[in-house]
């Protein structure tokens, strides 16, 4: 039977150097002390998120546990590209029921796939017995004056979203049961959800030429909010050039509008940028090879309630009146 120790030697630690970048500060040091040591490169500063993963709230106990690894990095690394930073390293601490050789075989090796894509080490970390718990805290590096933080948008921005809205919330519903899609689509569904995919490498084109950033976890309604309320400014966005996959577009008209502005699980980016930086979006995105649709405005501030407003309009630029909020992991659907 696996030990604690025998566990993360066997199925981690000899692979975490594998990701380690190759311009790596020589003050890193990894698994094996009581602390990592990590030091940005010069000139730049340290980006710092995490996200944790918890069995029937953020993921199905029947998910492939390469695909659970996957996507527990994914989401971390997402958190990353919002900000324009460069992936640096990560840590991972997690319960497991019952030390399965098998589920960790297929779970590490989907974490170290994507590591390993963007030089991102693990450099520590903790485990214990307990129900199925995810949490992992990820580092990058940014100049700071790049960062692309949430409070910078400004009245005249145009609003961009990079790939397309709604298809992990799709897979949602067709595994909940809410609704049905032929075989083909499903699997296009249960990929988005399973197996988002961080925009690093647009962030970074981003760098300079986008004002505010964040990645979208909790649907575009909920988020887009963060940007307004830190940035004290209003937002008009046009429905109808929500970008959505050809599989979504098959799905009743109700739906496509529930999944792609308030679904969640995208992993996309949300930013703003001036107009007259349009042809600079489009050079990054194509740098990137990343499809970035324009979908709105940033405007002047125009509370309602004490809040930040969006004015939902169709793509005659009638007004539209939605009730919608994103995701709450204290009042989820």
């Amino acid at each position: 039977m696996l030990s604690e120790f025998s566990l993360i030697d066997r199925f981690f630690a000899r692979r975490a150097a594998a990701a380690r970048p190759s311009n790596a500060e020589g003050g890193t040091l990894g698994i094996g002390d009581d602390c990592a040591l990590l030091a940005p490169p010069a000139g730049e500063i340290l980006a710092i998120s995490t996200d944790m993963l918890v069995e029937g709230r953020h993921f199905f106990a029947d998910i492939d546990p390469e695909a659970l690894g996957h996507k527990a990095l994914a989401v971390n690394l997402s958190d990353l590209a919002a900000m324009g930073a460069q992936p640096q390293a990560f840590t991972l601490a997690f319960s497991l029921p019952k030390a399965d050789e098998a589920w960790l075989a297929g779970f590490s090796e989907g974490l170290f796939a994507l590591a390993e894509r963007y030089g991102c080490e693990l450099i520590g970390g903790d485990t214990t017995s307990g129900p199925l718990n995810l949490c992992l805290t990820v580092f990058g590096s940014v100049p700071p004056q790049t960062a692309l933080r949430r409070d910078a948008a400004q009245p005249g921005d145009d609003i961009w979203i990079s790939g397309t809205l709604g298809d992990a919330r799709a897979g949602l519903g067709v595994q909940r049961g809410e609704w049905s899609a032929n075989p083909d689509d499903a699997a296009t569904f249960r990929q988005a959800l399973e197996r988002p995919e961080p925009r690093i490498a647009l962030g970074l084109a981003l760098r300079g030429v986008a004002h505010a950033a964040l990645d979208l976890s909790d649907g575009l309604a909920g988020d887009l909010l963060h940007i307004l309320e830190r940035s004290s400014v209003s937002a008009s966005v046009d429905v109808d050039a929500v970008p959505r996959s050809a599989a979504l577009r098959r799905l009743p008209p109700e739906v496509q509008q529930r999944c792609t502005l308030a679904g969640g699980d995208d992993y996309e980016l949300c930013f703003t940028a001036p107009a007259a930086a349009r042809a600079a979006v489009e050079a990054a995105a194509q740098k990137a090879a990343v499809p970035v649709t324009r979908i709105g405005t940033i405007s002047a501030l125009q509370a309602v309630n004490d809040r930040p407003a969006i004015a939902w309009r169709n793509a005659a630029g009638a007004p539209l009146t939605l009730t919608l909020q994103g995701f709450d992991h204290f009042h989820a659907e």
